[in-house]
C-alpha cells in the first residue's frame, strides 16, 4: 500500500518547483514492539503452574492426613482398654483428682487396688465416702480421691 503527500512548506520545496510529492509506503511487517512467548502461551503455563500448586497441595494434604490417622489415638488424649489415659497406665497408680470412666467388670476393690496398690483398704474407703456407694456402674466417672 502506498500514499502521497503533498508538502507544503517553503523549506521543503524544490527550487523550480511549486509543491514537492513524495512516495510514501508502509513497511512490510509490523514493528515487533515485545518478543517472547505471546499472552496465550504464557496464560497457558500460568493454569499448568496453578495446576501444579494445587495437585501438590493436594498431595501433601493426604500425606500429612495419612500420618495423621496413623498415629494411635492415645497420643491425644484417648483412653486405653482399661479406661486411663496414657499418662495414668503407664505409672502404677491413680493420682487424687483423676477422673476415671468405670469398665465393665470393675470393682470397688479394683479401683481400690488401681488407686492405692500399697494399702487398696484405705483407698476403698475413700472411694465409698466420694461415691456415697459402695458399687460401681459401667460408664460412671468417678473422681479420684
Amino acid at each position: 500500500m502506498a500514499a502521497v503527500e503533498v508538502i507544503e512548506v517553503p523549506e521543503f520545496v524544490e527550487p523550480g518547483h511549486d509543491h514537492y510529492l513524495r512516495l510514501v509506503t508502509l513497511e512490510t511487517t509490523p514493528q515487533v514492539l515485545r518478543t517472547g512467548p505471546t499472552l496465550s502461551q504464557r496464560r497457558a503455563a500460568r493454569r499448568r503452574m496453578l495446576q501444579r500448586r494445587r495437585r501438590t497441595i493436594i498431595v501433601l494434604l493426604v500425606i500429612a492426613g495419612t500420618a495423621l490417622l496413623a498415629v494411635p489415638g492415645h497420643t491425644f488424649g484417648a483412653t486405653n482398654n482399661a479406661g486411663l489415659s496414657t499418662d495414668v497406665a503407664n505409672s502404677s497408680e491413680l493420682a487424687p483428682g483423676m477422673v476415671y470412666v468405670v469398665q465393665p467388670g470393675d470393682t470397688m476393690s479394683s479401683l481400690a487396688r488401681m488407686v492405692n496398690p500399697v494399702d487398696p483398704a484405705l483407698a476403698r474407703a475413700a472411694l465409698v465416702r466420694e461415691l456415697d456407694s459402695s458399687y460401681v456402674v459401667a460408664g460412671e466417672h468417678v473422681l479420684i480421691p
